[in-house]
């Protein structure tokens, strides 16, 4: 029997009922902790579609959050969970699921490229961003997903830096709902996209120019 300084285990084995494992193609963050008050911060954090529920895993009393389409979209929220909150968020994957970083997505090659070390393709004013939501998408320093950001967004997309790593801003708001479908519609692409609290992030290019090669 797993022994839990303060009694943990035996609270959850009381109380809570053992969690329910992910659906098909569903993805779960578990929360450590039950407290009211974690609760009603995690409600205010997570999109509305959220489904939280308190159960016993492996002998811990967690929050389940579900409602996830995606490893990429329950990833991003995990970590901004554990920005804006300082909560420790750990992903369950459907049994089927593969542990694989996503590939390049697969979207119809453009003429042009941007050029993204080249200050002088865009207007360079670091400046950090307010409050907000900040979907941000890893290049991978290949230049020309930022042309395919653009494609599949039909919007200009900026270069920011956050982590004192390069990134591409595919979208910053406050609107939480814009801001998550925005992460569902990239992550769907196969892009490796993360949602993150805007103030962290410093816009280094509001627009990245697309220019023939």
């Amino acid at each position: 029997m797993e022994v839990v300084v303060g009694g943990s285990a035996a609270i959850a084995q009381t109380r809570y009922p053992a969690c329910q494992p992910p659906n098909t193609a569903e993805y779960l963050l578990l929360v450590p902790g039950s407290a009211a008050d974690k609760q009603t911060q995690l409600k205010r954090v997570l999109p509305a579609t959220a489904d939280l529920t308190v159960c016993n895993y492996q002998n811990q009393v967690v929050t389940r959050v579900s409602g996830f389409s995606s490893l990429g979209i329950a990833n991003a929220w995990a970590q901004y969970l554990k920005e804006v909150s300082g909560f420790d968020a750990t992903v369950a994957r459907p049994a089927e699921a593969q542990a694989t970083r996503p590939s390049a997505p697969e979207i119809q090659p453009q003429p042009t490229s941007p050029n993204l070390a080249n200050p002088n393709n865009s207007a360079y004013s670091p400046r950090p961003l307010g409050t907000g939501y900040a979907v941000l998408v890893d290049y991978f320093d290949q230049p020309e997903i930022a042309a395919q950001v653009r494609q599949l967004l039909s919007q200009d997309v900026g270069l920011v830096s956050y982590g004192q790593k390069p990134y591409l801003l595919a979208g910053y708001t406050t609107n939480q709902s814009a801001a998550n479908a925005t992460l569902q519609t990239l992550s769907d692409r196969g892009f490796w996209v993360m949602l993150v609290d805007s103030r962290r992030v410093v816009l280094l290019k509001p627009t990245v120019m697309i220019s023939a090669e």
